[in-house]
Order: structure tokens, then C-alpha cells, then sequence
């Protein structure tokens, strides 16, 4: 019986894994949940699971679902908020398989402290290895932590990675839909809007990775993840345009086999690979070999997909680079979705904030929030200069 903790468990991710935990109750048992602002969702789950401890984004928040639970008769449950709440939950002695989630980096600090902890973590927060990934891998190392990829491209080259050694191993190749605008016209990038960005072919997600695949920077930060987990310099990293999103990812041999990793779109399958392994468990998430009928596969452009190339360069680079890469993106990607840059203003953002980007290394989980917070605020400032620029 693996004992979970689930950081983010009120989003998408923490949903199909508590379903996973609905269908296989013999083998999983929710110990502990982060569950950010979602109170309804939150006080619901509670109900269900009845974990020991749950934390919520503030401290309001935390009294208003104690306040709730004392209501309804629940007790026995610790109600935490905040960064260290998110640390408490998963770092509690039951929890042996901590599932990270939590969208951005305000995962970061729980998910360190729980590598450090020694748990296993099944790793669904790209931002965590982007931001700080130099300093979770060497704790993982120090602690002999698995860290097991839920993101299906990841989760992907994992399975395919099986079939040899990390010396075998040529190149790895990242499937990306594309995105809505794989064959919209260059001209027309300037005219995209928020909605026409928020339409993704394939995927049903969040707004700010929506509008990331659009752009192909979710991409950009999986090579950079992929660099971090599977210890691969960039240039063997690389991107293929899968629109039909049947093959999440394939691995490239130095004997020139390739294996792919093929199966229906749905995280539930990935979540299962990572909470099961090495064990395969039986599943009804079936494919439909008739989905392979075509399939076609192109280079990106980088004229297209600026944020693509952005990536790739702070991948060499590392350190501040990785985290001013994520922060001015976020802080981009909002204030697209506020109609206060056009859609290519936000590699421009992006590209702006790196130029302005030096310095050392972070040493600690501190000193990577400290360099977060910089770039947002570079990035806020950019953006404002643009804007009075434009009214000019």
C-alpha cells in the first residue's frame, strides 16, 4: 500500500490521481492533500478521503474549511495554509509518494523539502525543475529520491528509456501538437487573440499552459526539464510537431533503433506508470491502434515559435537564466490574457527580462524564490515600457 500525499489536488492532475486512488483502493491511500483556493473542492475531498492533513493557500481559507469540517462533524484532520502547510503535507513520516502538482512555483518549496524527506515523488510541475532544477536533482542524488515524470512527454521517454542504458541513448525527441497556430500565417501572429489562443487542438488545460502550448513555451521548459531528468545536454533534447498527439515522446539509440511510447490522451495512464512502477498494473485505459492511420511529424519553426528558441538558449545557459525564463512568462502570458501586450509580445517580455538577467547561480530554494521574484518585477517593468512606448 502506497501511502500519498498530493500537492495540487483540487486541479486536473490531483483529480485523475485521486481517481486512480478510487479505482485501485487496495494498492493506494491518501495520507495528506494541498489543496490552494478551491475551499468547495477542498472541504468535498476531506469528505471523502478524510486525510490527515490538508493545506490550503492562506490562512483564511484554512479557518473557513476548519470552521466547515467542525460543522459537519469531521475531526481528526489537520488544517494547514501557506507555503509551510504545503511543506507539512508533504513531508509527514506516513507519506512514502508525494504526487507534485501544484501549479508555478509556488510548488517549489514542498516539493524540495519532501526529496529532501527521502519520498519517492511522482513530478507533475514542470516549474520545479525549470526553476530549480540543479538543486533538486542533487538533493535527489544526495537522498536516493526517485523522481518519477507524470508529464506525458516525460513520463514517455521514462518508459521508452527502459529499453537500454542512459549510455545507449543518441538523442530523445519531444512530440508537440503545434498548438492552434502551427499553420496560421507568420503575419497574422500580431492579430492573435485570447480566445483564438485558448483553443487548443488536443489538450483540454489551464489557461497559462494553453496559451504556453500556443507559443510552444511549455515545450521549451520540457526540453529543459527533460536536460535536468534524463541528465542530456540540449542538443539532444530535441522537438518534433505530432499534431495528432499519438506518440507522446520517442527515445533515439546509438544503434539506430527508436522506441516511441503510444497510448490514449489521458494523464490518468502516466499517473498510474509513475505510482505503480516498476510495476505495470492492468487498466482499461485502452488505445485504438486505428488512431495510427497517419501520422506525421515536422521540425518547429523558430521564426514561429520564438519562445521555443528562448528555451533553448536558457537550457545552456542554467541558473538564472532557467528561472527569469519561467517567471517572465507567467507574467507575460497574464498580461496577454489581459489584453495589455499583443500575442507576440510575450517572447519579446521573455527575451527582454534574459537580457537583463546575470548573476550567480542560486545556492538554495531561497535564493531561487529571491531570483523569481526579480524577474517577475523585470517583467512587470518591461512590460510597462512597452505599453508607453506603443502610446508614444
Amino acid at each position: 500500500m502506497k501511502k500519498l500525499a498530493i500537492l495540487g489536488s483540487t486541479g486536473s492532475i490531483g483529480n485523475s490521481t485521486l481517481s486512480i486512488c478510487e479505482s485501485f483502493p487496495d494498492r493506494y491511500q491518501v495520507v495528506s492533500l494541498a489543496a490552494g483556493s478551491n475551499i468547495d473542492a477542498a472541504f468535498a475531498q476531506c469528505l471523502r478521503w478524510r486525510p490527515k492533513a490538508i493545506s490550503m493557500a492562506t490562512e483564511e481559507l484554512a479557518s473557513t474549511l476548519a470552521a466547515r469540517l467542525k460543522a459537519e462533524g469531521v475531526t481528526g484532520i489537520e488544517v494547514l495554509h501557506g507555503s509551510a502547510g504545503s511543506v507539512r503535507v508533504a513531508t509527514l513520516p506516513e507519506v512514502d509518494f508525494v504526487v507534485s502538482a501544484i501549479v508555478g512555483v509556488a510548488g517549489l518549496e514542498a516539493t524540495y523539502a519532501a526529496v529532501c524527506a527521502g519520498k519517492t515523488i511522482g513530478l507533475a510541475n514542470k516549474e520545479c525543475l525549470v526553476a530549480a532544477g540543479e538543486l533538486i536533482i542533487a538533493a535527489a542524488r544526495e537522498n536516493n529520491v526517485a523522481l518519477l515524470p507524470i508529464d506525458s512527454e516525460h513520463n514517455a521517454v521514462h518508459q521508452c528509456m527502459r529499453g537500454g542504458t542512459p549510455t545507449e541513448v543518441k538523442q530523445i525527441w519531444l512530440t508537440a501538437s503545434g498548438g492552434p497556430f502551427r499553420n496560421t500565417p507568420l503575419a497574422d501572429f500580431e492579430h492573435i487573440t485570447p480566445a483564438q489562443a485558448l483553443k487548443h487542438p488536443t489538450w483540454v488545460m489551464g489557461q497559462r499552459i494553453t496559451i504556453d502550448s500556443a507559443t510552444m513555451m511549455n515545450k521549451g521548459f520540457e526540453v529543459i526539464e527533460a536536460c535536468r531528468l534524463f541528465n542530456l545536454p540540449p542538443a539532444q533534447v530535441r522537438t518534433t510537431i505530432h499534431p495528432q498527439s499519438t506518440v507522446h515522446s520517442l527515445v533515439e539509440f546509438i544503434d539506430g533503433s527508436i522506441l516511441a511510447q503510444i497510448s490514449v490522451t489521458d494523464m490518468r495512464l502516466p499517473i498510474l506508470y509513475a505510482l505503480a512502477y516498476p510495476e505495470r498494473v492492468a487498466s482499461s485505459l485502452t488505445f485504438d491502434l486505428a488512431a495510427l492511420s497517419q501520422l506525421d511529424f515536422s521540425q518547429p519553426d523558430l521564426a514561429r515559435f520564438p519562445c521555443l528558441r528562448l528555451a533553448y538558449e536558457a537550457a545552456e545557459t542554467g541558473g538564472k537564466a532557467c528561472i527569469a525564463l519561467n517567471a517572465a512568462d507567467e507574467i507575460a502570458v497574464a498580461a496577454f490574457l489581459e489584453g495589455h501586450i499583443p500575442f507576440l509580445g510575450i517572447p519579446r517580455t521573455i527575451e527582454a527580462v534574459l537580457q537583463l538577467t546575470s548573476g550567480p547561480r542560486p545556492a538554495s530554494i531561497g535564493e531561487v524564490l529571491e531570483a523569481d521574484l526579480a524577474a517577475r518585477q523585470c517583467a512587470r517593468e518591461v512590460i510597462a515600457s512597452q505599453s508607453s512606448a506603443i502610446l508614444r
